[in-house]
């Protein structure tokens, strides 16, 4: 179980029926948590919002003061995220690039190219021939480093360290290195490396992982003598859905980049996180419909489903919720459907036995019509979920602790 906060509470039990399922976004604590992930890090270290996490605008908005910028991995989120905070500095990363969006990035004055291939670089390198004759792109190559020291192990997604289609083999660093410092490509500027290696791990465990890429990336620079002045080591900071109370430990976290940042003078390191930074902030409200039993156990039927909130089946896991009983009277005349038991599995209206949300909650009592708020909903949520399958409504929008709240 998991406690929404009291503004959350209040407006998932304002809402009508017609009304739910809907998304709630407390901003309040998204600016306070990102205050204290701030805080927490040396200021020479650059704290940038991977946008793919959760793209709303007022989000992205909410963040703006916090961050240095902005990672985007598509010409969606760049136009976007472009259009929502137009003074931010973004980062162009991902993989598959197309002529048309690195065109586009090089127009809207993107600063930072995370460059995936040597085939992406020979694009980039020519369009910025045409399109940016006049100034400087700054390319960091995007490698796919091995890490022997299990580091890894813990990762709930596996990004590099072995085959994937992320990033350069690190066998191809002396040619990146060639092409960038030849003149092959007079605009583009090598400035650093970039590594996004997992996601889930918690903070010794990235340490580990971003003291290995500073090691690997200051040796390339010493092997060829130049100066990698940046260095991005990723996101991926864990966010644990089975213990929602657990938080990423920001501070050991913070101090250990800064003796990182001390051991390589001049460098710059900048990290990457998405969940972690707005997980927090979303809920996902929605009303039970019916209660039934079947071959032993208990099954609430709420309104939306894993079409809305994709998190849970995804990753396999239960999304911690909290069951807000109603005292409204019962508007229809046939009977209220209960639980006899003190255990319920909670599942969507989709005909798929996948469409769970969570399993075996304490939830004694629990009626239709009551209300069920699912936290942790603020990444990868509504933004990575299948939302026509089945053609049931959108969910609503809800952002508080804004001058205009809707």
């Amino acid at each position: 179980m998991t406690t929404p906060t009291a503004a959350v509470r209040e407006r998932a039990l304002s809402l009508g029926a017609e009304e739910l399922p809907a998304y709630l976004y407390d901003l309040a604590p998204l600016r306070a948590h990102v205050a204290e992930v701030r805080a927490a890090l040396p200021e020479s270290v650059e704290l940038y919002y991977a946008a793919k996490a959760n793209p709303e605008p007022e989000i992205l908005a909410a963040l703006r003061p916090y961050v240095d910028g902005y990672e985007v991995s598509s010409g969606g989120e760049l136009a976007h995220v472009a259009k929502t905070v137009p003074d931010a500095p973004l980062a162009f990363g991902g993989p598959g690039k197309t002529p048309k969006e690195i065109a586009q990035a090089l127009e809207l004055g993107v600063r930072r190219f995370h460059v995936e291939s040597l085939y992406e670089l020979h694009m980039l390198g020519r369009l910025a021939a045409d399109l940016a004759p006049d100034r400087r792109v700054a390319v960091l190559a995007r490698f796919n480093l091995p890490v022997d020291d299990g580091s890894l192990d813990g990762s709930s997604l596996a990004m590099g360290g072995r085959p994937t289609p992320f990033g350069l083999d690190p066998e191809q660093a002396d040619e990146v290195v060639a092409r960038l410092t030849d003149g092959s490509y007079p605009q583009l500027e090598l400035v650093g490396v970039h590594a996004h290696l997992a996601s889930g791990l918690e903070a010794p465990e990235q340490l580990a992982v971003s003291e290995a890429i500073v090691t690997w990336a200051a040796r390339l620079a010493r092997r060829h003598r130049i100066s990698l002045p940046e260095v991005t080591v990723g996101g991926g900071m864990a966010v644990d859905y089975a213990a929602p109370e657990r938080r990423f430990d920001w501070a050991a976290y913070g101090a250990g980049l800064a003796r990182l940042a001390a051991a390589h003078p001049g460098v710059t390191l900048r990290i990457e996180p998405g969940r972690a930074l707005t997980a927090y902030c979303g809920w996902y409200a929605t009303e039970v419909l019916d209660v039934k039993r079947s071959h032993g156990e208990e099954f609430a039927v709420v309104r939306g489903g894993t079409h809305h909130l994709r998190t849970p089946a995804t990753k396999g896991h239960d999304q911690p919720c909290t069951v807000l009983p109603t005292d409204a009277p019962w508007p229809h005349p046939w009977p209220r459907s209960a639980a006899r038991g003190d255990r319920v599995t909670l599942t969507g209206q989709l005909c798929t036995p996948k469409d769970v949300l969570a399993r075996a909650v304490p939830a004694a009592g629990l009626r239709a019509g009551d209300r069920v708020v699912f936290g942790l909903a603020g990444a990868y949520a509504w933004n990575i979920s299948h939302h026509d399958f089945l053609m049931h409504p959108r969910p609503g929008f809800h952002f508080l602790g804004t001058a205009q709240e809707g």
